[in-house]
């Protein structure tokens, strides 16, 4: 009995057991069903048979109940549109190959989508945002998310056309506009002035018509070729200019003379009316007048014009939509009423007048949430303006909503922001890595014709050491990112920091100050100098975010000699020399209780989204991969020192170095061999085919990796080695090299790019026939490195 009395306690038991996994499997399916028909963007889950496993209700109602996939609904709508249709295309390859990515594709107008913004179908076009996001663990399965963005490609349009009025205006403004330097050179003329004078713009600019081969009047003799006049004092007055015909007409000049620092002409500001012609300069006048009254009413965006106070004189239709309020309640009311409390700090600061008066360029764009609690948020554009006597009238102030922008950028920024500071930090350097090697390619084959004591040496070294400057600057750029391949070598601290300075001073902002204290005597310390640069950039950027209302950042360098061995916590240093470099702040300090755990990765106290966590364990780990040592001293509210000791090389390895050096700048680079140059950039192409045969090399040149194969398919005689840029369209580096070697599988190959090693060393396998060239290279460095490599 009591055997049969367990039985049924532990079946009940079960039973129980069951029902509640029953409802928390319901309940987690209820509250995902909530979740999906809350997303108010269309979106869809499509298998690899192309199958829809999950679509959210707002997708049902944005293609008025077509039940298909997404890739299919809009391959339909851009039937004929060949553009359309291939970047649709490549995003569904792209996809089921596991690469994410996104296109903004143009559909007909009320193409099938049931108006969801309650737009009425219009003849034209309308715009879709297409994004598709592989889903790694459900092989085959694609994410694919669909949008209207047609409002905001109707923006940028006007804002094009925009634009394209005021150019206009400038050029065919009812007057006539120019400048001319000392020497009476034409250095702008406008379109309405050359048509006046019956000149080409180019025959003005170029200086092959001076200033006094357009006036009639016969000025005297000594006049300066810069006044038209014939006297230097007058800054007004009327002459006669030769008209488009031959016959003279009456013209007014008022002219201002810009002097340079050492109190020379440099040029002059000088505006012409053709007095014939002033009734038609009213009558343009007031139709330009009604065209701008027009563009502002009318414009889709909300715009404001407001006293040097703030206080609102006008606003347009969009900005009473906007806030929801009549034009005549915003007027005489203050712009900072009209915001949150928050933002109004900003604001202020750029309406403040600057030192000189008004500024000619707009301010930078802020953000602002409106006042009213409903957390709408807009892009401000502050653009000053003046009045006839210079002075400063007022502000023009546009809105642009960008509510929803902020809330998607809230959503996606922390997840791609590494990877896109990353891609734009390699793109960026590339595009400028090709360009700096060719102005040091070219500046080299002419310093090879213009010896020291030559006129035109100096000007030449400018250029180069410039050009070598930038080299630097995106170096540093691939250092912020983490994109650079990395070099150990010996480096003198003092160089890296005076390098380093300018980009510093931009990153802490204007109201930190940055201090240098250089020591004497440091030695030379064996690391990477990207990766040195990473430390000190982390290290300063914790510095600001400790400085929020401003402070002084210190950086400090000393020769230190330690006689014994320096304990702190779990760091242990042993005797010996030392470089030290300091970064004291006078910011917010650390807890003592967290000061043991700054170093563990994604560690931080800032708030969520605001840091990775990743910027002190970093620094701890460049430092220990350099054999050096980090200590920190905070005093809460006082400020932080973090000290970091890096050994100093051995003067025997300084003096190895030295003499390498030294034995590099004398050995003789020329040469002879076949060599293979591919580079799809002709300037960078250029120079490199002309320094490799001025050092005595055959050269074979192709501008891409198609042409570069068919020229070694059809060539007879032995190629000594390849030199061939990694980055090219349709068939790139790596892939080129491995068509080649299936042909001629000794050839020895050198790869040249702007891009990091490590970014393609991954495509190759190990070879010992491959070797690298970074972008930007000097002669020298080209012709040293085929001469090492086919020496080997």
């Amino acid at each position: 009995m009591l055997e049969l009395l367990c039985f049924a306690l532990g079946g009940l038991a079960g039973a129980l057991a069951g029902a509640a996994a029953a409802r928390y499997w319901f309940q987690r399916h209820s509250l995902c069903r909530a979740v999906f028909a809350a997303v108010p963007k269309p979106w869809q889950v499509v298998s690899g048979k192309g199958r829809i496993l999950l679509a959210n209700p707002a997708l049902e109602a944005f293609f008025a109940g077509d039940a298909r996939s997404i890739p299919d609904m809009l391959a339909e709508q851009v039937q004929g549109d060949v553009e359309a249709s291939g970047q649709l295309r490549q995003l569904a390859e792209q996809a089921r190959e596991g690469v994410a990515g996104s296109v903004e594709i143009r559909v007909p107008s009320g193409s099938a989508i049931a108006t969801a913004g309650g737009r009425a179908p219009a003849e034209g076009y309308d715009w879709r945002f297409v994004a598709a996001y592989p889903l790694a663990d459900h092989p085959g399965c694609v994410y694919w998310v669909v949008d209207d963005i047609t409002p905001r490609r109707q923006m940028e349009q006007i804002m094009r056309e925009e634009q394209e009025r005021f150019v206009d205006l400038l050029e065919n403004a009812p007057v006539g506009f120019y400048s001319c330097d000392a020497e009476g050179r034409f250095l702008f003329a406008n379109h309405t002035l050359c048509e006046w004078l019956g000149l080409a713009q180019n025959d003005l600019e170029q200086g092959r018509t001076r200033l006094h081969d357009v006036v009639q009047d016969a000025l005297p003799e000594g006049t300066c070729a810069f006044d038209p006049f014939g006297d230097q004092e007058r800054s007004q007055g009327e002459v006669r200019l030769k008209g488009a015909k031959g016959e003279g007409f009456r013209a007014s000049i008022r002219q201002d003379v810009v002097l340079d620092e050492i109190g020379a002409v440099a040029r002059t500001r000088s505006v012409v009316r053709d007095l014939s012609r002033e009734a038609a300069m009213a009558t343009a006048l007031e139709e330009s007048e009604q065209r701008f009254e027009q563009l502002f009413a009318k414009a889709p965006a909300g715009i404001l014009l407001i006293d040097p106070k703030g206080m609102v004189q006008e606003c347009n239709e969009a900005f009473s939509r906007l806030i929801g309020k009549p034009a005549q309640e915003v007027r005489a009311v203050s712009v900072f009423d009209l915001l949150s409390q928050d933002d109004v700090a900003p604001l202020r600061q750029v309406l403040q007048p600057g030192d000189s008066g008004v500024e000619a360029g707009p301010a930078a764009p802020l953000e602002a949430k409106l006042a009213g609690g409903e957390g709408q948020v807009c892009t401000l554009y502050v653009n000053r303006t003046q009045g006839a006597d210079g002075s400063l009238a007022g502000f023009v102030v546009h809105f642009i909503d960008s509510t929803e922008q902020k809330n998607l950028e809230q959503q996606f920024a922390q997840s791609q922001k590494m990877q896109a500071v990353g891609q734009l930090a390699g793109g960026i350097a590339h595009d400028f890595n090709n360009l700096l090697t060719a102005m040091i390619g070219f500046s080299d084959l002419l310093l090879l014709r213009h010896r020291p004591g030559d006129q035109s040496f100096a000007d030449i070294m400018q250029v180069k050491q410039n050009a070598n400057r930038a080299a630097n600057l995106v170096r540093q750029l691939l250092a912020f990112s983490r994109q650079q391949t990395l070099q150990p070598r010996l480096l003198n601290i003092t160089d890296i920091l005076a390098e380093l300075s300018h980009l510093l001073r931009r990153l802490i902002g204007e109201n930190i100050e940055l201090k240098m204290n250089h020591g004497r005597d440091l030695g030379m310390i064996k690391a990477d100098q990207g990766q040195l640069e990473q430390v000190i950039i982390n290290l300063a950027v914790n510095a600001r975010d400790a400085m929020q209302g401003g402070g002084v950042l210190t950086i400090r360098t000393a020769s230190v000699q330690v006689e014994k061995e320096r304990k702190s916590k779990d760091e242990t240093m042993p005797p010996g020399s030392y470089a030290l470099i300091e970064v004291e702040d006078n910011g917010s300090g650390i807890p003592a209780d967290i000061l043991d755990r700054i170093f563990d990765p994604f560690f931080s106290t800032k708030e969520v989204g605001a840091g990775t966590g990743l910027g002190l364990s970093t620094v701890y780990g460049i430092v220990k991969q350099t054999g050096g040592y980090v200590f920190v001293e905070s005093n809460l509210d006082h400020g932080t020192v973090f000290s970091i000791f890096l050994p100093q090389a051995a003067e025997e390895d300084v003096v190895e170095s030295i003499a390498d050096a030294e034995a590099q700048d004398r050995r003789d680079l020329t040469g002879a061999g076949t060599l293979m140059l591919v580079e799809d950039e002709d300037a960078v192409r250029a120079f490199s085919a002309r320094a490799l045969r001025n050092k005595g090399y055959n050269v074979l040149e192709a501008n891409s990796g198609e042409t570069a194969l068919e020229m070694l398919n059809g060539e007879q005689e032995p190629i000594d080695l390849l030199v061939t840029d990694v980055v090219m369209p349709r068939l790139d580096g790596p892939s080129l090299v491995k068509e080649v070697r299936a042909q001629r599988p000794d050839l020895k190959v050198i790869f040249i790019s702007g891009y990091a090693e490590d970014s393609f060393r991954k495509r190759l396998d190990e070879d010992a026939g491959i070797h690298f060239l970074p972008k930007p290279f000097s002669l020298k460095q080209l012709a040293g490195k085929v001469k090492e490599v086919l020496g080997e």
